[in-house]
Order: structure tokens, then C-alpha cells, then sequence
């Protein structure tokens, strides 16, 4: 495998994304032959050099890169395990062999696409916000929006302490007998909770909230609570947008 960059190596292993992975480094969390290193830039040898990790004592091997989607139901939460006993997304994983984490996260009552890999690269190119990776949402509300509502979501919202970017906001089902309705948005940023938050901005609830797609890839054709592998083409579509 020959000299490789600490933080590349780490984000191939599926530790996180790069960008953490340098995080970590810069922490001090890092042993690299019992030597805290601190320095972005260090390359180790992954055949001969022992690696720590916040002080586990573990001899990282790189894994074939793998890619995955599921179709995520409502009442899972989005990490490898929960401090609380709630179900976790991992254990729908039935079959998977290979150690994934989540690309990024769905909360526990909104259902959908939800990716999994354990390539560093593909982590960051679909969570980090610079990449402008999007995602599309549909969202059924508690009340129905005016023209002048979708607008403000669609040049940007104030939302807690920032605005969000502007939004493609499509009305795809109003209900004014039963006060509901149905709305597709799409974003690039993903930050917590934002479509939810973006809805109260403009006096609404959410009822029901789904993740159909992030960039290309859909989770059209996938029953709740399956998975299954990405193609390379689905692969290539993410890791080639910009």
C-alpha cells in the first residue's frame, strides 16, 4: 500500500469524513506508534505503523469501499447505537458485513433515503455543505401555505440563528377542507432539522416528512426498511457532482 497521508488513510478506513479525520488529528486523539500526532501532512506505513484511535488500541486495515441505501422507516434513530435503547437504523441492516456508519442523518419520525458507506470521501461530498449535494424532501403540513410562504422558503428563511439558502419549493397536493398539505423542497444544506424548522418558520406544522432523494440517487422502488447496494454508476453520479 506504501506511505499514505494519516488522514486519508483514516477516512478510507471509515473512521469519518476526511475533513473529521483532520479534526481528530488536530485534537491530539491520534497515536501513531504510541506518538500523539498533531501534524496534518504525517504519512504512515498502514502495513507497519500502529495506529490509535482515542486511545483503542487498533490496527486499522482498509476495507473494500462499499455503498448502501435505505429506505429508512419512521421510529429509528440515525446512530450505531443509542444510549437510550431506542432501534437504530444499523439494525436494519440485515446481511451487511462490511462496517458502514450513516451519511449523515435522519431524525427518528421523518422516514426516506438514507445512505450508508464507509468511504470517507463519499461521506463528505454528501454531508458537507460545499459540495452543494442536494436533497429533496416532501413534507406534509399542518395547515396550508400562501403563495407569499413559499416564496419566503424559496429566497430563504431565517430560522434560529441563520438564514437558510434558497430553496426549489414545489405545492403538490392543498387540502383547505382538512387544513393539510403536500410540499416537495429541495436543499443543499441539511442541517438539523432544517425542512422541519423551515416549515414552523412560516406558522405551519409538520405532519409527515420523507427524504425521497439525495443528488440522482432515489429511494423510489425500495420498501420501508430495506436496503441495498449502490450501483457504480449511483456511486460515480455522487462522487462526480459539483
Amino acid at each position: 500500500m506504501g506511505m499514505i497521508r494519516l488522514q486519508k488513510y483514516l477516512a478510507e478506513c471509515g473512521v469519518a469524513s476526511r475533513r473529521k479525520c483532520e479534526e481528530y488529528i488536530a485534537a491530539g486523539l491520534i497515536r501513531v506508534n504510541g506518538d500523539v500526532v498533531t501534524e496534518l501532512g504525517t504519512k504512515v506505513d498502514p502495513l507497519a505503523d500502529k495506529i490509535e484511535i482515542k486511545g483503542l488500541k487498533l490496527q486499522l486495515k482498509p476495507e473494500k469501499k462499499v455503498y448502501l441505501m435505505l429506505n429508512k422507516p419512521v421510529g429509528y434513530v440515525t446512530t450505531l447505537k443509542d444510549e437510550k435503547g431506542r432501534s437504530t437504523v444499523m439494525e436494519l441492516l440485515k446481511g451487511v458485513s462490511e462496517k458502514v456508519v450513516p451519511v449523515g442523518r435522519l431524525d427518528m419520525y421523518t422516514s426516506g433515503l438514507l445512505l450508508f458507506s464507509n468511504d470517507g470521501d463519499f461521506i463528505n461530498k454528501v454531508t458537507h455543505p460545499s459540495h452543494e449535494t442536494t436533497k429533496t424532501y416532501v413534507v406534509k403540513t399542518r395547515g396550508v401555505p400562501t403563495e407569499n410562504d413559499l416564496e419566503r422558503l424559496r429566497n430563504g428563511i431565517k430560522i434560529e440563528d441563520y438564514t437558510t439558502s434558497p430553496a426549489k419549493v414545489e405545492m403538490l397536493l392543498t387540502d383547505n377542507k382538512n387544513d393539510v398539505a403536500r410540499i416537495r423542497i429541495e436543499i443543499h444544506e441539511g442541517k438539523n432539522r432544517e425542512v422541519r424548522k423551515m416549515v414552523e418558520a412560516i406558522g405551519l406544522s409538520t405532519i409527515a416528512l420523507k427524504r425521497e432523494s439525495i443528488g440522482s440517487l432515489s429511494v423510489e422502488g425500495l420498501e420501508k426498511g430495506e436496503w441495498r447496494y449502490l450501483s457504480d454508476a449511483e456511486v460515480k453520479s455522487i462522487l462526480e457532482n459539483t
